[in-house]
């Protein structure tokens, strides 16, 4: 069926509702509004108040009320508006959430699913458009997850929702309109592994959420100039799933890692610094890194993509690796 990304998250939750009474959702504007970004349409006059909850502007105070709800028992769905917003629950996701079951010794486990929206490129300046959903996988304690599909947007819920320690949901903002076809019996997924999204043998291009697509752009591009790339999808930031990494490496025995994130301190980094631990001696090239530029993005359209990284400048870096060997 024809289906949105948003449309696949809300048939998500809508599922969640339905099959455990335990689970409810609560964020700002989720309710009466349908939600920030159209994900929860409806569903307030489908479940009512009490498990579509509308809270106060107060990130801390929501976010602590849910570690609270899932302690009790409950299968508590947050949503937090988006990652730069998140920074005023910070204290409560990795100070309490995080860290409950380390320091309870086992005893106090918090099956708490945040979601919240990533990245730019809808021209609404920084306070809104940052991508720091690997500041979150640096943190043990956590499960950080990112749907680029609408088969992961659709599936990834009902998993995190089996889980019992916390797990983040990262939506890129600019998915939610995506469309495409989902199959009616599509259903929860494995949130353990990343997946090859476009099998090849000359270099891997390494990514995840918003830069799936661009990634997907770049590798037709290098197609029709005869080089057969292939693109990974992490789908899973913490825990990464190294053995496909270095799966991929080996087999192309190069690297691109796009990452929506700032070069410093990044993902990217800690994926680049795997693969020369695990891979450095299959390599025929230096691992190579596109990322956004070292700045807060700007909201003029042509600054914001000129920061941002694109399928021009995937293309560069992989030729670039091509001309090694």
């Amino acid at each position: 069926m024809k289906i949105s990304y948003r449309e696949a998250l809300r048939a998500a939750i809508r599922e969640a509702l339905q099959k455990d009474p335990r689970v409810f959702l609560m964020g700002e504007d989720v309710g009466r509004y349908g939600g920030s970004y159209a994900v929860s349409k409806g569903l307030l006059e489908e479940f009512g108040p009490e498990r579509i909850r509308d809270t106060p502007l107060s990130e801390s105070t929501f976010v602590g009320a849910g570690i609270g709800a899932a302690v009790a028992g409950m299968r508590p769905v947050v949503e937090v508006m988006t990652v730069n917003f998140s920074l005023l629950c910070l204290d409560q996701i990795v100070n309490n959430a995080a860290l409950l079951r380390h320091m309870s010794g086992g005893q106090v486990s918090v099956p708490l699913v945040i979601r919240m929206a990533t990245g730019a490129g809808r021209q609404v300046a920084a306070q809104h458009s940052h991508s720091l959903e690997g500041w979150y996988a640096h943190i043990p304690g956590i499960k950080v997850l990112a749907p680029a599909t609408l088969e992961d947007a659709r599936g990834m819920l009902w998993s995190a929702l089996q889980d019992p320690d916390p797990v983040l949901l990262f939506e890129h903002a600019t998915l939610y309109p995506m469309e495409g076809e989902l199959a009616d019996g599509a259903g929860p997924v494995d949130i353990a592994r990343a997946v090859v999204r476009r099998p090849g043998r000359d270099v891997s291009i390494i990514t995840y959420g918003g830069t799936l697509p661009k990634a997907l752009a770049a590798a037709e591009a290098l197609a029709r100039d005869g080089v057969d790339p292939e693109v990974l999808d992490l789908r899973v930031l913490r825990p990464l799933d190294t053995a496909a990494i270095l799966e991929s490496v080996r087999k192309t025995r190069r690297a691109v890692i796009v990452d929506e994130g700032w070069r410093s301190g990044s993902l990217s980094a800690e994926i680049s610094a795997r693969i020369m631990e695990g891979a450095f001696y299959d390599l025929d090239a230096p691992v190579a890194r596109v990322c956004t530029a070292e700045t807060p993005i700007p909201y003029p359209r042509h600054l914001e993509e000129a920061a941002l990284p694109q399928p021009e400048g995937i293309v560069v870096a992989a030729r670039e690796l091509l001309r090694h060997g």
